[in-house]
């Protein structure tokens, strides 16, 4: 396709339209790949760093962008449209002609939290393997709220937006219930606390359908205290060679003022039995206080 086009156009329009805009993109969304790994969230635990390792290693092909949101809040464009972010697939024959194995794939820290998406990749890619990687959540919950502020989105104070947090969603979430199409900012954006029950949202994986050997579970903490123990695990569950970069980078952080130490033990106190359920799911004490 590539050297097709090189035939017949000129070279200003050749480099706007190989050069990767959505139009080409999407015109050849049947000669694509789909995502071979999809980072699942969560939000403000890490995800933006974890993507940007992976895609450093040099067997994996980055997609168009980090976060495709399509399972969750981009469903209704198809899967031609989800098709055309990733690589095209003339990169296999160039793995066969190297003897490597090239992947590639997305991180949207919606999918883990939104309650479709993870069926819906069972129902589209079930082969794929995802990753989650979970930050202690009372950390998670202050990091997700001054990252709402920074954006513009949140007005209320941090105890006033929890409070508020579950008369903010309630009828978002029965309207959602009602109808999988109907697309609730509250949701995303005002979760503070929901988004850090990740028992509940590890299990709607098993309801989908995935099984254990494709989903890989990572503690933030640990994996950016030792990252390069971490990443070596992470190679293995995707099956990549060993490497690591020259450097791993912490990015997206935030500095931002502590809670006050009321409102963190109010808050070891709520998210405490969600989290030893967790803890027995996994079958490992996080040790999150």
């Amino acid at each position: 396709m590539k050297r097709l086009l090189k035939s017949f156009l000129p070279v200003p329009a050749r480099r706007v339209l190989i050069g990767g805009t959505a139009a080409y993109r999407l015109a050849t969304n049947t000669l694509r790949t789909g995502p071979d790994f999809i980072i699942i969230g969560g939000q403000r635990c890490g995800t933006t760093s974890l993507y940007e390792y992976l895609i450093s290693h040099p067997n994996v092909v980055r997609a168009s962008t980090k976060e495709i949101h399509f399972f969750d809040i981009n469903f209704e464009r198809g899967l031609s449209w989800y098709r055309s972010h990733f690589p095209l697939r003339d990169f296999d024959s160039y793995r066969k002609r190297i003897a490597q194995k090239r992947i590639t794939g997305e991180a949207s820290p919606y999918y883990i939290f939104h309650p479709y998406a993870l069926r819906r990749i069972a129902e589209t890619t079930h082969r794929v393997k995802l990753i989650a990687i979970l930050r202690n959540p009372i950390d998670r919950a202050l990091s997700h709220y001054q990252h709402e502020v920074s954006i513009g989105y949140e007005k209320l104070s941090f105890a006033e937006a929890i409070l508020q947090e579950s008369q903010r969603l309630a009828t978002e979430q029965d309207t959602m219930k009602s109808d999988e199409h109907y697309y609730s900012f509250a949701h995303q954006h005002y979760s503070y606390l929901s988004r850090g029950l990740y028992e509940n949202q590890l299990r709607g994986l098993w309801q989908a359908g995935f099984s254990k050997k494709q989903v890989l579970v990572l503690q933030s903490e640990e994996f950016f205290a030792d990252s390069e123990r971490g990443y070596s695990e992470l190679l293995e569950f995707l099956e990549l060679p060993a490497w690591k970069p020259s450097k791993f980078e912490r990015l997206n952080l935030q500095h931002y003022d502590h809670m006050t130490a009321d409102m963190r033990e109010h808050l070891r106190l709520f998210f405490e039995p969600h989290n030893q359920r967790l803890y027995h799911l996994l079958g490992r004490d996080l040790n999150w206080r």
